[in-house]
């Protein structure tokens, strides 16, 4: 038996931006629970990034809550639509991906979701089985529905088409067959992001045109990462993946402002919004310490992909190193070899000893220089990214920060604690060969 329809309401409403339309919605809940039969719930991804963080997780967890009121959810991997690429906000056509790597990234979508949704309520589908059997003539008679004009008036599309910038036919497919697959799947409804709105609505016009109930689109913001400004992503550094490792996580968690935590209350818990709201009053008047609540939070959060047990120790971890200004538990060690030999520059050699977490190293006068450490040990990804991080003042050695990016390392001090950040910790230990 379903919930009455206004309790299913709230929830769904929580943290959404855009019901379309909301009347239709309540509609459609009330048939399902008098006929007691649920409705169709779709949400797209196409496998471009296999590493989900917490801003994948908004539009996971409003899944999760059509989960729990009983309607069934189809979490549908566009492997198909992925061979296109989705030029949404793009303003250069979309790289199109291989097979082999819609595959692999798919894979990995799909052992990461259920870390949030139902593996037994969720229905993985893959839009390749109706779009990759589509005749030529049915293509045809697709796109004969919906015109060139309504498509250009995408904004993305708009500002390419303004500016000269080339537009290839096969992008102007893209939301049509994005729409087929709720044809195809007879959804009742469609989540997606704010910035995939035109493609949802091109799908309730799609679906009126092949003699179908229109679905109803269901829109969630695009979460703020860590900065509280640019939209969660990877390539900012500004995210949590929920594959980090919880100390990690819960770390990044609390660094985030006072703002910023009763947003990711909002859309990353199932805490109610009056709950939410009597905290940021509390907060405001100073009835309740904001710190206090993001430690909740982050502990809610790590939770959720972690277990309490693991979520609990991370938070003790963090007040042993922040508030008792404690060194970690455990370190990851990494060896530097010394040896004193002819050459000019430092490297690391042997995929063993990188596997290893070693690095053997060449230079006169036994010395090596920190931008080469940080790079050859795997610690950051280049020697641009080290630069920027000893001169932003992320970078200690025993607690002295680290502001020279030719600074120098030598066999006097044998072990030396290296902090990036706030929060990553390494020992060091320097071996003379």
């Amino acid at each position: 038996m379903f919930k009455p329809v206004e309790e299913q309401m709230k929830l769904l409403k929580k943290g959404a931006v855009d019901i379309i339309q909301e009347e239709d919605l309540r509609k459609k809940l009330e048939k399902s629970r008098k006929e007691n039969k649920p409705l169709k719930v779709k949400a797209g991804f196409d496998p471009t990034a296999p590493d989900i963080h917490l801003g994948h997780t908004v539009l996971l967890r409003k899944m999760k809550h059509f989960q729990e009121l009983g309607h069934e959810v189809i979490f549908l991997i566009g492997d198909f639509t992925g061979l296109i690429g989705d030029p949404s906000g793009r303003s250069a056509t979309r790289p199109a991906m291989t097979r082999e790597e819609i595959n692999k990234n798919a894979e990995t979508y799909k052992q990461q979701v259920f870390k949030i949704l139902d593996p037994e309520k969720t229905i993985i589908d893959f839009n390749s089985r109706w779009l990759g059997k589509l005749t030529s003539f049915e293509i045809i008679k697709l796109t004969s529905k919906y015109t060139v004009a309504r498509i250009l008036e995408r904004d993305d599309f708009t500002k390419r088409f303004k500016a000269g910038l080339p537009i290839s036919v096969h992008e102007l497919l893209y939301p049509l067959m994005q729409a087929y697959d709720s044809v195809a799947l007879q959804a009742d409804i469609e989540l997606g992001g704010t910035d995939q709105t035109f493609n949802l609505l091109v799908g309730r016009e799609i679906q009126r045109e092949y003699g179908q109930e229109p679905q109803v689109v269901l829109t969630v913001p695009l979460l703020e990462g860590l900065d509280g400004v640019e939209k969660m992503s990877k390539s900012l550094g500004n995210y949590v993946g929920i594959n980090e490792p919880p100390e990690e996580m819960f770390g990044k968690l609390m660094s985030i402002s006072d703002e910023l935590m009763f947003r990711y209350y909002e859309l990353l818990t199932d805490i109610e919004t009056e709950q939410i709201e009597k905290w940021q009053k509390e907060a405001k008047e100073g009835q309740i310490n904001p710190r206090d609540l993001k430690a909740q939070l982050a502990k809610m959060i790590v939770a959720d992909f972690w277990g309490e047990e693991l979520a609990r120790k991370a938070a003790e971890e963090f007040d042993r190193i922040f508030k008792h200004k404690d060194l970690p538990s455990e370190m990851e060690e990494k060896v530097i070899e010394l040896s004193v030999q002819s050459g000019n520059e430092p490297f690391a050699s042997g995929e063993a000893a990188k596997k290893a977490g070693q690095a053997e190293w060449q230079q006169p006068g036994a010395t090596v220089g920190l931008v080469d450490v940080l790079t050859n040990l795997g610690i950051v990804p280049s020697r641009g990214e080290a630069k920027r991080l000893i001169r932003q003042g992320g970078v200690y050695l025993d607690g002295q920060r680290i502001d020279d990016i030719e600074h120098r390392l030598d066999g006097s001090k044998p072990e030396q604690i290296l902090k990036i950040g706030k929060r990553k910790f390494y020992r060091l230990k320097l071996v003379l060969k």
